[in-house]
């Protein structure tokens, strides 16, 4: 194997495992969010647990983050304003990837 080839498998590896990192972040964030929303709306215990899987699923409708901005925005009506939870959500990407790379 040439050092061409071994710098493009290595690129290569770096980019899935990127993406896989970026894809176990956004599921971490989306299942804080839920939580998060869940505990607005009064749920605990098994009931928020619940919720945050549904707003984990939400983001699989569509690429990026609005998904997941209707699906909660929707749910919790006026308990939280546009830019709340949008400010929450970048709030638990950064917790979510501090969490993932603490589990490293």
């Amino acid at each position: 194997m040439t050092t061409f080839d071994d710098r493009e498998n290595a690129f290569e590896n770096k980019f899935a495992h990127d993406a896989e990192m970026q894809f176990k972040a956004e599921a971490r964030r989306n299942k804080l969010l839920g939580l998060w929303a869940a505990d607005l709306m009064g749920k605990s215990g098994e009931e928020a647990e619940g919720y945050a899987q549904e707003v984990i699923l939400a983001d699989f409708e569509e690429a990026g983050d609005e998904d997941v901005y209707r699906k909660v925005a929707g749910d919790l009506g006026s308990l939280a304003d546009e830019a709340t939870i949008r400010a929450k959500m970048k709030e638990l990407m950064a917790e979510a990837k501090a969490q993932l790379m603490s589990e490293l």
